[in-house]
């Protein structure tokens, strides 16, 4: 069986699912892959994509659910946006608007 199926069937780290997507690009532009090969990236890909779109959802609201103002409403911004804090490495992150997935 294919190393990948066997990925696809246990929940995967989106760190580990963009690694995929990446070695995928790489190969699909390089032009070494067939075309029966590239369909067959190409809809790995796309379920990759899935995943990733999945865990960036999912931490988009658990963020906006840690970042609740002390009276439990969500904080929102002047536009009545959930507000969210970019993630940063080691440093304070201020509030920005709304992260864009």
């Amino acid at each position: 069986m294919n190393p990948e199926a066997n990925l696809d069937k246990q929940e995967q780290s989106f760190e580990a699912a963009f690694a995929r997507l990446e070695e995928i690009l790489e190969k699909m532009n390089s032009g070494a892959a067939s075309l029966d090969e590239s369909l067959t990236l190409y809809e790995e890909a796309d379920r990759l994509i899935g995943t990733c779109t999945k865990k960036l959802n999912e931490a988009e609201r658990r963020i906006e659910i840690l970042i609740k103002n002390r009276q439990g409403d969500l904080a929102l911004d002047a536009n009545q946006i959930p507000k969210s804090q970019e993630f940063g490495h080691g440093n304070n992150a201020s509030p920005s608007k709304s992260m864009d997935l």
